[in-house]
């Protein structure tokens, strides 16, 4: 036995020891060039990280720059991530972090899509909460259900969630220009049936400043309408934690008839929480200025 022990852990030593030079080697590969802004997060503090010029380096450590014109001696075995910040992200010298909410305006999404591995939760009204999940950059997969049906019908006899599922594939076509396809796929009441949106999106612009337009062919208890709904979606971010969120839709009836949101958006790296109006002709005979909107969505 107390020969054993030490056989195990030279074993597992041996067999960690390639994955964990891999693993620096990686990250020496992922520095930034000499002048470049980095970002490096720290493993083991959360939270903790360092924004700035990479001034020296070894196999072993890294003396960074900061912001504040201090020198941080950061070994290399500490780091969890590192990358390099395009310089479109520094505003007046001030770093902006990424938009952690582009692919998505309140509710319609946009034709930017979650990384591989990322997700995020959001809830609406706090009774209707959804889930959002990166398979690939290109498709995501979403599902959602509103509390009070979910949870309230349980033990009824009649168990009947309202409920939404939300897969989506897009792509890039040009710097500026992504398509994507989707389904919005959902019930509502047993008597009412289910209801389903299938869609195309063509986003315009960057993460920060970008406009879309989607087009949707839909049914609802198994009649299949043949005039699209129309959304015309846009956000612009106008400081470090604010971007001004507008999702507008139009309905096919005898006319097209409109539902128009405009709002504004507070974030976080990880966070983002939207405060809203929903107006249009008939709302404003009531409600001038509209019916408040509430939702707020946190990154993984």
């Amino acid at each position: 036995m107390c020969m054993f022990i030490p056989v195990v852990f030279a074993m597992i030593t041996i067999v960690m020891s390639p994955l964990l030079l891999g693993q620096e080697e990686s990250l020496l590969q992922g520095i930034a060039a000499p002048e470049q802004i980095s970002l490096i997060k720290i493993k083991g503090d959360a939270g903790l990280r360092y924004v700035g010029t990479i001034i020296e380096r070894n196999d072993k450590e890294i003396v960074l720059l900061t912001e504040g014109k201090t020198k941080v001696l950061i070994p290399i075995e500490t780091i969890l991530d590192i990358r390099t910040i395009p310089s479109s992200h520094f505003h007046d010298g001030e770093y902006w972090f990424p938009n952690p909410n582009e692919t998505r305006y309140l509710y319609a999404p946009s034709a930017f899509n979650l990384k591989k591995g990322e997700g995020y939760y959001q809830n609406t009204y706090l009774f209707i909460n959804s889930f959002n999940y990166g398979f690939t950059d290109n498709f995501s997969f979403g599902m959602g259900f509103e509390f009070l049906s979910t949870f309230g019908s349980v033990g009824s006899g009649s168990f009947n969630p309202i409920y939404f599922l939300t897969p989506k594939y897009s792509m890039e076509v040009s710097e500026n220009l992504r398509v994507g396809i989707g389904v919005l796929y959902g019930s509502i009441l047993d008597e009412m049936g289910g209801f389903g949106v299938g869609y195309g999106l063509a986003t315009y612009g960057n993460p920060e400043h970008n406009a879309t337009l989607g087009l949707g062919f839909g049914f609802f208890d198994g009649d299949f309408r043949t005039d699209p709904v129309i959304t015309i979606s846009g956000m612009t971010r106008i400081s470090r934690r604010m971007s001004l969120v507008t999702e507008n839709w139009f309905f096919p009836a005898d006319v097209y008839r409109g539902i128009l949101t405009y709002g504004i958006r507070f974030f976080g790296e990880s966070m983002s929480v939207d405060l809203a109006l929903i107006n249009n002709a008939e709302l404003a005979t009531v409600f001038p200025i509209g019916i408040p909107y509430v939702d707020f969505v946190v990154k993984f």
